[in-house]
């Protein structure tokens, strides 16, 4: 770097899947009857930044990722869906870069951030918050629309209840302007606007969608099936999809989601290029990712879930852009508590970051190192469910009385064939890369179905 950058924006969307990125997937179909993803405007930014396939989350999902991401420390395996801690037990990027001079704003519709004591909006000299997404308890009143035009039969009243709460949030919504994604947009540019007089800034933009509820706007919802005449079913429900949903519903959902994401895009490409106008590019990091994806029942499911970890939930679009730097994509293994320290240090504050758990992988992205990481471990607090893996490979510790399963990621990146009684040594060093202190019951031994075999943990 010639000059160290002046100010951060910090841009987080919800829920977004790396093979729905089309800079990811290349065109290629990630459902055989569901036309790819197109995402022009992130495919724009990715060319200018330096790309990563294989960052991942440690502790799921929403508040854990980003409790990782704004302190540089692990929240698996110790930290639930928890506030943030009074300083200094939690240090976050926003209490150290007020400390040096920044100006520091959060614009949000992630309305689980702004919730009685959470504390996420912790040292921003400006916050914001859109009412409204998802069941915030924005609206009382019933909705204005029939709950039974977005539901089928097999939605009982606790689900048909979730979908009346969004109905009724979004009853008054008229055009792109109304909703969330642009809302957030919008407030995100008349932010970094006003507040270009300063000499350092920061801007976190955390944007809820592309999650579920989804409901994109008309003008966006063309990968669903024109001749589709069943419910608009755009909040799935958990358990099998096929128990409760059909093909052509299972297909129509998918298309939504797909129209979802094409939506943030667009709105995205709006702040990208104010962030051009205003000339941030010429003097600013600006980081690019999601929390985590979201199954599309690929394994059966939808929603988010422990037991649920495979690529379509782990796999995100992540990316950095600095002033001057050289564009590539790296398959550098990363953690979202590595994300602070980088920061810091591409920031000229490296030293604040001296006490995180993160480790700052500035060298992979000058080129000076390739690698970080030799192994990543992922998973809900809650749960006995880990994810542990590599570069090529995948192994999923499951609770007593199930099977493991190990998938071979660069040849079956749908994780379709299970090899964890082919493949039990390769298993057995993936259990043993993290002691059992990240595990809610330390396991001695690989379940496969030919055989058991013991793991040797290793300090």
């Amino acid at each position: 770097m010639s000059e160290i950058p002046k100010n951060l924006v910090l841009i987080v969307v919800d829920s977004l899947r790396q093979d729905h990125v089309s800079f990811y997937n290349r065109g290629r179909p990630t459902f055989s009857n569901v036309t790819p993803c197109r995402t022009p405007n992130i495919d724009k930014f990715a060319t200018k930044s330096i790309v990563f396939t294989n960052a991942y989350p440690s502790g799921l999902p929403t508040i854990p990722v980003r409790t990782e991401i704004l302190t540089g420390q692990f929240t698996l395996p110790y930290r639930p869906w928890a506030p943030l801690l009074p300083y200094p037990k939690d240090i976050t990027v926003a209490d150290i870069l007020r400390d040096n001079g920044f100006v520091c704003g959060l614009i949000s519709d992630t309305y689980h951030l702004f919730k009685p004591g959470m504390n996420f909006h912790r040292s921003f000299h400006e916050f914001r918050w859109i009412r409204g997404q998802e069941y915030d308890a924005y609206v009382s009143s019933p909705t204005r629309r029939r709950v039974e035009d977005y539901v089928n039969e097999n939605y009982d009243e606790v689900w048909r209840g979730l979908v009346s709460k969004y109905l009724a949030n979004t009853d008054d919504f008229k055009s792109v302007e109304d909703y969330f994604a642009m809302r957030v947009v919008e407030e995100a540019i008349d932010w970094l606007k006003r507040n270009r007089v300063y000499d350092r800034v920061f801007l976190w933009v955390d944007m809820f969608d592309p999650h579920e509820p989804w409901d994109p706007p008309p003008e966006f919802d063309t990968y669903t099936d024109p001749d589709y005449k069943g419910p608009r079913l755009i909040l799935p429900m958990g358990g099998i999809a096929r128990n409760w949903a059909s093909e052509e519903e299972i297909r129509f959902i998918r298309g939504l989601y797909a129209g979802e994401v094409s939506f943030v895009d667009y709105c995205l490409g709006l702040l990208f290029e104010s962030l051009e106008e205003l000339g941030y590019m010429e003097d600013s990091v600006i980081v690019l990712t999601s929390d985590h994806g979201h199954p599309l029942a690929d394994h059966g499911k939808f929603l988010k879930g422990p037991d649920r970890l495979y690529n379509e939930l782990l796999k995100i679009p992540f990316m950095v852009y600095y002033p001057g730097c050289k564009h590539k994509v790296v398959d550098a293994l990363i953690q979202f508590p590595d994300v602070l320290p980088t920061v810091l240090e591409l920031l000229g504050l490296g030293n604040e970051a001296k006490c995180m758990q993160g480790r700052s992988f500035l060298k992979v992205l000058t080129g000076e190192k390739g690698e970080l990481r030799d192994s990543a471990i992922m998973g809900y607090h809650a749960s006995e469910d880990r994810c542990i893996r590599t570069k090529r490979w995948s192994f999923i510790h499951r609770p007593e009385g199930q099977i493991d399963e190990l998938y071979d990621l660069e040849n079956d990146p749908k994780e379709t064939k299970n090899l964890i009684d082919e493949k039990s040594d390769i298993a057995v060093e993936l259990a043993s890369k993290y002691g059992k202190y990240f595990f809610r019951e330390a396991p001695t031994l690989v379940k496969g179905v030919q055989g058991k075999y013991e793991i040797s943990f290793r300090d």
